[in-house]
């Protein structure tokens, strides 16, 4: 008899931010930064990566009590609504920062006002026992989902043994708010130039997996916050799924050509299975 093909294991929803702020505070101008995060080794997915703050999306975050929670929902679609709001949840568990404004307000929540909710929310948060819902009906507030900008859609390849469908979104870091790793499944955290993480990674002090990569490479392009927001709302999002080709025995892994990213494919190495 003969085996059954293996199916892959199915892509889990996520989302991921990329957090934003230009590297001159006083010059709106100067060239971006970007958040990112330090896996820590023994976690699953990721483990010693250098990341933006994501994760999977949990039940609560399309809960349909949001969408009267969520500014600027009258144009979002549910499907995509609940990964805007695992952005904001899985930003604020994993770095403290929180893109929500008190209800009737027209700023995001002042880095006075976030110490409190922080200590009350963030662990539980993070250990599940609470949810995205409960914070914003206790503490009253709005998420600004306004300030998401679609940015790309990434699905593992189908060789990958854990696989995720993932959104990554654009947003401004309000400018006093404190972003720090959670210490748990993270490390470590910095504010970093696109094209520094990049190089970082090529002198061996870094490690990125290939959708941050080329994700890195496509925000160094926008140069400045307001460049880089600009080109994402310009943009229209093609889902990469990468695969694997052969050619004179050597294997490479690809993505579209029509997804607006440079350096199609990369050599893999000879002894990879991936």
């Amino acid at each position: 008899m003969t085996e059954a093909k293996k199916q892959p294991p199915v892509a889990r929803p996520a989302t991921t931010v990329l957090l934003l702020r230009p590297s001159m505070t006083s010059d709106a101008l100067s060239p971006l930064e970007v958040f990112m995060v330090v896996r820590h080794q023994q976690i699953d997915s990721f483990s010693g990566a250098l990341v933006f703050p994501g994760g999977k999306l949990e039940e609560a975050d399309g809960d349909g009590r949001l969408r009267a929670r969520c500014s600027g929902a009258e144009t979002i679609a549910d499907g995509e609504l609940k990964f805007r709001v695992a952005g904001v949840r899985e930003a604020f568990e994993e770095c403290g920062v929180l893109l929500a404004r008190k209800r009737g307000a027209v700023d995001l929540i002042a880095a006075a006002d976030l110490a409190a909710i922080e200590q009350r929310w963030r662990a539980k948060l993070a250990k599940d026992e609470a949810s995205i819902v409960d914070l914003v009906e206790v503490e009253d507030l709005v998420l600004a989902l306004d300030l998401m900008v679609p940015y790309a859609h990434w699905i593992t390849p189908v060789f990958a043994p854990k696989r995720f469908d993932t959104w990554f979104f654009l947003a401004e870091a309000p400018s006093d708010q404190v972003a720090l790793h959670d210490g748990s499944e993270s490390v470590d955290s910095v504010w970093i130039g696109a094209q520094q993480a990049i190089d970082e990674a090529a002198a061996g002090r870094r490690t990125l997996v290939h959708a941050t990569l080329k994700n890195l490479e496509l925000l160094a392009e926008g140069g400045t916050v307001a460049g880089a927001i600009a080109q994402a709302r310009a943009r229209k999002i093609v889902t990469v799924q990468p695969w694997v080709e052969t050619r004179d025995g050597k294997r490479y892994l690809h993505i579209p050509p029509d997804a607006g990213y440079r350096n199609l494919f990369r050599e893999l190495p000879p002894a990879a299975g991936r």
